[in-house]
């Protein structure tokens, strides 16, 4: 925590505050730190945000406590405690304090298995310990804060059509997610298909820093993305399905290329997640606007029009090896919410 507190930099009140944030699934892929201290991204990347996925998460600050608390899902867990306090030392620095913390964090969906738990998380984090101690952060400032404590958590802070920019300074103060659409203005759906819930051996950290060093295809990554961004924004602006599903699944199968390229190379999905890529494309050449996206996880997202939402999920249902197929809409970005909502 920082030294030489000046508590009174902080309003008085109950330096208690919740709020919720959702995953967010990139379109155009985020794979790679040019500054890992700072989360800042090799490659810029374009992503929706859910609605019916979420984190909640409640911060309380307790003037004169040392320590902090953190729970997460009902339990305490050292690693993810480490970086929850690191996050929690950032928003200290901005206040003047080093006041203890106690935090609650629910999910609604399984942690840590490829579905950007830690994306929602942080948001979530950042948006509620902001309010707990009255600072009065812009949504970019929120987006870089939440950032340094998760790379993908910059795009949850925001809803709808996001894109998040790569940035050229070194103190990754122009690194920051700002929105591209409303959710409303081209309300697709997304079909998760679980095919596992377990924690992934290999976390995007060590992921990205293990492809950075030993994948031959790492300059041809960087070098192509630009085309990818400019494909996809055009595709978002102009409510282009197809060719949004032709960047988007192209995206995706050169992320897992460059990650089954290294050394050991990184393979995140598994049959079930393979199968549904072909349901889904057969699902297409059958006439149904849907496409892919795979983060580094199992879990397979399908993408589509409202009107093909039930055959999809139908669809997936029958492959083998799908334990379950969540159903969302596209959503907000991280908002405040009542003490209490935890429970609920």
């Amino acid at each position: 925590m920082p030294m030489n507190p000046e508590p009174h930099a902080v309003a008085l009140g109950e330096y208690h505050a919740a709020a919720q944030a959702q995953p967010n699934i990139a379109l155009v892929k985020y794979w790679g730190k040019r500054d890992a201290e700072l989360n800042l991204p090799v490659v810029g990347s374009i992503s929706i945000t859910l609605d019916s996925l979420w984190t909640r998460t409640e911060v309380r600050f307790v003037p004169g406590a040392v320590q902090d608390r953190v729970s997460l899902n009902g339990r305490s867990d050292e690693s993810v405690t480490k970086r929850v306090v690191a996050c929690l030392d950032l928003l200290r620095q901005r206040a003047h304090i080093d006041w203890g913390a106690v935090v609650d964090s629910r999910n609604n969906f399984p942690t840590a298995a490829g579905l950007a738990s830690s994306a929602s998380g942080f948001a979530a984090l950042v948006y509620a310990g902001g309010r707990a101690l009255g600072l009065e952060l812009s949504e970019a400032e929120l987006s870089i804060l939440a950032r340094r404590c998760s790379g993908s958590a910059a795009r949850s802070v925001l809803g709808g059509y996001v894109e998040w920019t790569r940035g050229q300074l070194a103190d990754g103060s122009d690194s920051a997610a700002h929105p591209m659409l409303a959710a409303d203005a081209w309300p697709l759906r997304v079909a998760v298909a679980i095919t596992s819930t377990a924690a992934k051996q290999v976390g995007s950290s060590e992921g990205m820093r293990r492809t950075a060093q030993t994948s031959p295809f790492q300059a041809a990554w960087i070098a192509t993305q630009e085309t990818d961004l400019a494909a996809a924004r055009s595709a978002i602006l102009t409510c282009d399905f197809d060719a949004l599903a032709l960047v988007s699944e192209h995206s995706c199968l050169k992320m897992h290329a460059l990650a089954m390229a290294a050394q050991p190379g990184l393979l995140y999905w598994n049959g079930a997640t393979v199968e549904c890529m072909h349901r889904v494309r057969t699902l297409r050449q059958q006439g149904l606007p849907v496409f892919f996206t795979v983060d580094a996880g199992p879990q397979l997202k399908a993408v589509c029009a409202p009107s093909a939402i039930e055959k999809v999920k139908a669809a997936l249902r029958e492959v083998p090896g799908v334990l379950d197929v969540l159903d969302s809409g596209l959503g907000a970005g991280a908002h405040a919410i009542a003490l209490g909502a935890l429970e609920a």
